[in-house]
């Protein structure tokens, strides 16, 4: 079943399209990274998806309309933005007490259990927090509301590599389960490699790459060429070739691994190089060209 489900939807601000008749499914209980350069239109498509701009075409969230039906939509879609949103006055407590009062499916037991394994204290305001403080308790608000639908844009943003891996951890093994979808928009794309499920890319408000992690993990290699085999290699056209301490490394898509084994050392690209080799030409038609 579908989570999101869109068809030709687009959104223009003036003459710039932001997002530019856009297809796409997204299944319940899928983890899926929307991953683009900045302008490219993430912030747009998330919008629509919560409901927060009107737009033109089709397109359902949770078998919604989300500009229309916000209101009940939003029972079971939760929202953590690049930055916290919580009023910097509120006390701990009273954002356990607000948030209990005005979501009906918060459970204000679960929340105090995610931040009885943090130093967060109940009577210390939210300007007393660290940042990472605040996206812990923040977390914890979201995770005990019992929500089919969880978007994170960027939600790990400024924090150091020791609160954005408790961020991913606490996500997979509190919240994550196969009756919830999230939807997640980061810059650090090699810390959510191992927890999507599905990935995207979009540019210039279109989606250029589409597919599951296992299809990328099997369609996708990057060869580390034997300087002798570097003709060999670039005849097999490959979609990007860089050096990296003196050697070629060459990235493929649809190749024969077996073929490519003879010319080097064969791997799986990491998400970021996949994503310089898309758009590292500015035409989307170019890089709709090379990905599905």
């Amino acid at each position: 079943m579908a989570c999101i489900e869109a068809h030709a939807l687009r959104k223009t601000y003036g003459s710039t399209v932001a997002l530019d008749n856009v297809d796409l499914r997204v299944d319940e209980g899928r983890i899926l990274g929307l991953i683009g350069p900045n302008g490219a239109g993430k912030t747009t498509a998330l919008n629509a998806i919560l409901g927060l701009t009107p737009f033109q075409g089709e397109l359902r969230v949770l078998g919604r309309d989300p500009w229309k039906e916000r209101d009940q939509l939003m029972r079971d879609v939760c929202f953590i933005a690049d930055v916290a949103v919580l009023p910097r006055w509120m006390r701990v407590s009273q954002a356990l007490e607000f948030v209990d009062g005005v979501h009906p499916r918060f459970d204000r037991a679960k929340a105090e259990g995610f931040l009885a394994k943090t130093a967060i204290k109940r009577a210390s305001r939210v300007r007393e927090l660290s940042k990472g403080m605040v996206m812990q308790l923040h977390l914890a608000l979201v995770m005990a509301i019992d929500a089919r639908l969880l978007v994170l844009d960027e939600p790990t943003l400024g924090l150091d590599i020791l609160y954005r891996k408790q961020f991913y951890d606490s996500l997979l093994n509190d919240y994550f389960d196969r009756s919830r979808t999230i939807v997640v928009t980061t810059h650090l794309v090699e810390e959510v490699q191992h927890v999507l499920t599905d990935l995207m890319f979009i540019n210039h408000g279109r989606i250029v790459l589409n597919c599951t992690m296992e299809e990328f993990e099997s369609r996708y290699a990057e060869v580390k060429v034997k300087p002798e085999k570097l003709a060999a290699a670039q005849a097999l056209k490959p979609i990007q070739e860089r050096q990296v301490f003196g050697r070629s490394v060459l990235l493929f898509d649809h190749a024969d691994r077996q073929q490519l084994a003879a010319l080097g050392e064969v791997r799986t690209p990491s998400i970021a190089d996949l994503f310089v080799a898309v758009m590292g030409d500015e035409k989307p038609e170019t890089a709709q060209g090379a990905v599905r």
